[in-house]
């Protein structure tokens, strides 16, 4: 794939990159006037020679990718309910050895700045996002790499909301069901614990404590970043927040969030998947836009106070 070749009638029209794509290469290209998003897989590749047992077995490696892929497309639907901030794949192929992913190209701008936003501007941008993940989590598919990189913050003009679009369900998978953990995805930092043990092989954790859990987790983490600048505090000895709760080790959440925001985010980042609460309860808490705020005192009345509810979207173990 390079500038200017055509590809199922796709015209690239910027130099593929790797940046911060995994196991694909990507770039923009144009079709009938409309821009799109494209990446080619790395891996798995088509075979073209070999001895007939190697081939069958690559071709059985083709056909569990393209089975996957498609099955998580069946269920993200562009006409679902609430589907406006979910970038869903538009077409999936092979072309020659390779196989691809198309998207619209959504123009993106950078993360705010916490200081930038009003209180009620970090409610929408956070809202959006968690209405995002809540679709994917009420059809039982988790995202499975939740990060900043897979989430594109638009504003549509002058005056307009942040608002999040997320991105890359090439990972995704049904809740409980993970791939086998040599294969599984998933980012180092904003992890989940038990996806940290799973991919190192702790024969405690079992595939099905991987559930949406592992998703509000990272949510945890992205939602202090976005409101503070930063992720929670883990500790030098650490590589990762997921490995200082495995360790014990409390996280340290930015002082400058108001009480009932501390606790939310405390309890999205549990250890145990099922202390965690769902993402409706995260969405609740955001009706009151005064949890977003830092360093100032929150008020409440009768009638306005935030209540967090601990119920679990599932039952965890």
């Amino acid at each position: 794939m390079r500038a200017g070749d055509v590809i199922r009638g796709y015209r690239i029209v910027t130099e593929p990159t790797n940046s911060g794509g995994g196991r694909c290469v990507w770039a923009f290209a144009e079709r009938d006037g409309r821009p799109y998003f494209i990446k080619r897989f790395l891996d798995p590749k088509r075979p073209k020679s070999g001895s007939a047992a190697s081939v069958r077995a690559r071709l059985r490696a083709c056909e569990e990718f393209e089975r996957r892929h498609r099955a998580i497309m069946s269920r993200l639907r562009h006409d679902a309910v609430g589907a406006g901030n979910l970038v869903l794949a538009c077409d999936f192929f092979h072309h020659g050895a390779s196989y691809y992913k198309v998207t619209e190209r959504i123009d993106a701008v950078g993360t705010p700045r916490p200081g930038s936003l009003t209180a009620a501007e970090k409610a929408v941008l956070l809202r959006t996002l968690a209405l995002s993940l809540g679709l994917l989590h009420a059809i039982g598919l988790v995202h499975g790499d939740l990060k900043p990189g897979n989430v594109l913050i638009v504003k549509r003009g002058k005056g307009a909301f942040h608002t999040a679009k997320l991105i890359d369900f090439d990972d995704a998978y049904v809740s409980g069901r993970p791939p086998d953990r040599e294969d599984i995805a998933g980012d180092l930092v904003y992890g989940a614990p038990e996806w940290r043990r799973y991919v190192r092989g702790d024969e405690d954790v079992r595939p099905e404590w991987l559930t949406t859990g592992a998703d509000v987790f990272a949510l945890g983490l992205l939602a202090h970043h976005y409101l503070t600048g930063a992720l929670p505090g883990f500790g030098d000895r650490f590589g990762s927040p997921a490995d200082a709760v495995n360790a014990g080790t409390a996280l340290r959440l930015d002082d400058r969030l108001c009480a009932p925001m501390r606790d939310l985010l405390g309890a999205m980042t549990a250890r145990t998947p099922g202390a965690r609460p769902g993402t409706a309860a995260f969405l609740e808490a955001l009706r009151n836009p005064a949890v977003c705020e830092l360093r100032s005192r929150y008020v409440t009345s009768p009638g306005s106070r935030v209540r967090i509810s601990m119920r679990t979207e599932e039952n965890q173990p």
